[in-house]
């Protein structure tokens, strides 16, 4: 069988940038198999010995962030501008991660007895499988490599094609640390059959998964006829905001273009559903129409850009389908004059951002993922009409409340059906909160100390004291 080539084509330029072989059937067979050898020794390591580890690969990161960020600017197509705040972004991430490990893999006491001991232990999974996306990879990958480690478990990563270079830092990094070899292993590949090989193969205990709903699901899937394997899903989002009508308008305009539109809307928890008061409506578009004349789109090699090219021509595409379907049923582009939207480059995947209005659910660009740099406005009476729309979606990763009664705000939250809902912000994965998808967004959890258990199994000990 001949090995698959994979290319990396530039967002920027449409053309080929990078080249990787993908995973031949002799390294589809041994993955697990030494993955399952290096999770049985470095299983036994303490927890302190793995967190100097992670805490030295940490520090590297850091000093590296300008090369690795080049890197994103060029295969990701995010503005050079911004992207080593994704690496600063994850070694904090990371660190926050690491600083409550104690606590989080810490044994959890039984209740007290003369003569007996019983406690429960959280050890290691076993083999993990981390297929991750392209989008904010760094971000992506800590979430589950970092309690990954800590707990003791190996680690076999499988980045997207978009951006293949992250686990060869990655690795080269931790083994600078210190950590054992083949504790973290990594494979290039295409193929979804060599991915469902892997998650069928019985010594993979817990898979887990970041990018489209499909994806999750093919997962998903290849896992339902296995016991013992765990699958935790990150999935897609078509995030709501609703816009009260006691704010201040020029702010919460500004915060509702940055979290649509930054990193050109290819964020799962972007902004892609704005819920206006009525009354404030008028007010509220004018004052996003100023803020988006200020935004620059262009070469993302370049610091004065904002916004760049979305991933892929597909990517593109469906963007554009999302829109024109908006306008054929009724929609208005609403979008400002700007110099940068008209003439981007020309060989890049190019999308402006686009402004809309008189939108309503029967558009795709209000119910289907369109990741991508749309901000779609719809007119609400006011909280009730908002909260129902804000729930009819199949998804349920974020939702924000803006608002300057704050209380109100936080009541309102009770009833929108999200892993997260914001208050007066948006776009935003704190580190001591559960990340975690509803409805068709996600299963399983990752950051906070919850996010370190689908890494481990519990064991509960039971010790009585021999008779005398």
């Amino acid at each position: 069988m001949s090995v698959e080539k994979l290319i990396t084509i530039s967002p920027a330029t449409n053309k080929p940038i990078l080249e990787r072989n993908g995973l031949s059937q002799a390294d589809l067979e041994s993955l697990p198999t030494v993955a399952n050898e290096a999770f049985k020794s470095y299983s036994k390591s303490t927890l302190t010995d793995r967190q100097a580890i992670v805490k030295k690969a940490l520090k590297l990161i850091g000093e590296k962030k300008d090369e690795l960020a080049r890197e994103l600017t060029e295969q990701m197509g995010r503005p050079i501008a911004y992207t080593a705040k994704e690496i600063t972004t994850a070694v904090a991430r990371a660190e926050y991660l690491l600083k409550i490990s104690d606590d989080a893999l810490g044994p959890t006491d039984g209740e007290a007895e003369k003569g007996y001991k019983r406690y429960i232990k959280k050890v290691p999974v076993g083999p993990v499988l981390v297929l991750f996306a392209w989008n904010y990879p760094y971000l992506i990958l800590v979430n589950s490599l970092i309690p990954a480690l800590l707990a003791g478990n190996s680690v076999i990563l499988k980045p997207s094609p978009q951006t293949p270079t992250i686990v060869e830092h990655v690795q080269k990094i931790f083994l600078e640390a210190g950590l054992p070899e083949n504790v973290i292993q990594y494979f290039h590949s295409g193929s979804p059959s060599q991915i469902e090989t892997l998650v069928r193969n019985p010594i993979i205990q817990l898979v887990c998964f970041t990018g489209s709903v499909a994806g999750g699901l093919a997962v998903q899937r290849a896992a339902s006829d296995r016991v013992a394997v765990r699958v935790g899903l990150e999935l897609g989002g078509k995030d709501p905001a609703y816009i009260r009508s006691d704010v201040d308008v020029k702010w919460a305009a500004e915060e509702i273009v940055d979290g649509s539109v930054f990193n050109s809307g290819q964020s799962c928890c972007s902004v892609e559903r704005v819920y206006v008061a009525e009354e404030l409506h008028d007010e509220f578009v004018a004052a996003v129409q100023e803020v988006l004349k200020g935004y620059i789109l262009g070469d993302p090699s370049d610091p004065k850009t904002n916004i760049g090219p979305v991933v892929s021509k597909r990517s593109a595409d469906t963007i554009r389908s999302h829109i024109k379907q908006a306008l054929e049923k009724g929609a208005k582009d609403a979008t400002p004059e700007n110099d940068s939207f008209k003439s981007p480059p020309s060989d890049g995947n190019y999308v402006a951002p686009t402004l809309l209005t008189g939108v309503n659910h029967d558009m795709d660009v209000m119910t289907e993922e369109t990741f991508g740099p749309v901000i779609p406005i719809m007119k609400v009476k006011g909280d009730k009409e908002a909260i129902k729309l804000m729930n009819d979606s199949q998804f349920g990763l974020t939702a924000s409340i803006w608002t300057k009664d704050t209380k109100k705000g936080h009541e309102l939250a009770d009833d929108v059906e999200a892993g997260t809902v914001f208050v007066n912000r948006c776009d935003y994965p704190s580190p001591d909160l559960a990340w975690i998808g509803w409805k068709d967004s996600g299963k399983g959890q990752t950051l906070s100390k919850f996010g370190f258990d689908q890494f481990v199994k519990l064991k509960s000990y039971h010790v009585k004291d021999y008779p005398k």
